[in-house]
């Protein structure tokens, strides 16, 4: 399962980072690595620093949005050091974290993602994710290194792993769940029809926004995701029909 945790690194400076990265994954047994945009790669400064992970390096994926990384995943957590205006669930320990994402690892890919060195995540990339991580470190100097962060993380997922086992793992009770191309699809479709109904009047409200983290933090499955986009066909065909 271990092989279905994908680190996503986001605008990456600088290339030993992602070395040093592929590196921290490799040792505890990760191997899907995706870039999102990196200033410079492929870079010798990142193989070098990636010394016996090399081939992550050279078999890593480089797309050019968090979008086009996340796609397939039933889960996606951001790490971010501060809390947002839309708080997300967020995990406030990273072994809570891996506790939880190896329950969801059947149905599919999940997603860790790391931001820039300097500031991290944007807001706009927390709105794409279904969770937020928050490493806890000393308050008066709570500053991690990116690589040393996704050490912290595989670590977590690599312990999990071997006190549970692979075998004994189950899907949450209410999974499977949507892929995050498919929570798009319905984030589209509502648009749409609040667009339609002509609710969406005062766009400094954020309306859409607070919906997104409600749905986020209610955790549709695939199945309810389904029963809410027919919730929405039939009322499209209402208004069309009056």
């Amino acid at each position: 399962m271990l092989d279905r945790i994908r680190i996503v690194l986001v605008q990456t400076f600088h290339p030993g980072n992602i070395g040093a990265s592929a590196r921290a994954m490799k040792t505890m047994g990760l191997s899907d690595l995706v870039l999102v945009a990196p200033r410079q790669f492929p870079d010798e400064e990142a193989t070098r620093l990636a010394a016996g992970a090399a081939d992550l390096i050279e078999g890593c994926r480089v797309v050019d949005s968090l979008s086009a990384a996340i796609g397939d995943c039933v889960q996606v957590i951001g790490a971010s050091a501060r809390l947002r205006s839309l708080p997300l669930p967020c995990y406030h320990q990273p072994d809570q974290m891996a506790a939880e994402l190896w329950r969801r690892l059947p149905e599919g890919p999940v997603a860790i993602v790391f931001g820039r060195e300097r500031y991290g995540l944007t807001n706009e990339e927390i709105g794409h994710c279904t969770h937020q991580l928050n490493i806890p470190a000393n308050p008066d100097y709570g500053v991690l290194n990116l690589s040393q962060a996704v050490q912290i993380v595989a670590y977590e997922a690599f312990r999990h792993s071997r006190i549970q086992g692979e075998a004994q793992q189950m899907p949450k009770a209410n999974g499977p769940y949507p892929t995050m191309e498919q929570l798009d699809h319905f984030y589209a479709h509502l648009h749409r029809a609040l667009d339609s109904a002509g609710f969406l009047t005062q766009p400094h409200a954020r309306t859409e926004a607070h919906l997104r983290a409600l749905f986020t933090r209610a955790e549709p499955s695939r199945k309810e995701l389904s029963i809410l986009r027919g919730v929405l066909n039939a009322l499209e065909s209402s208004s069309r029909d009056g």
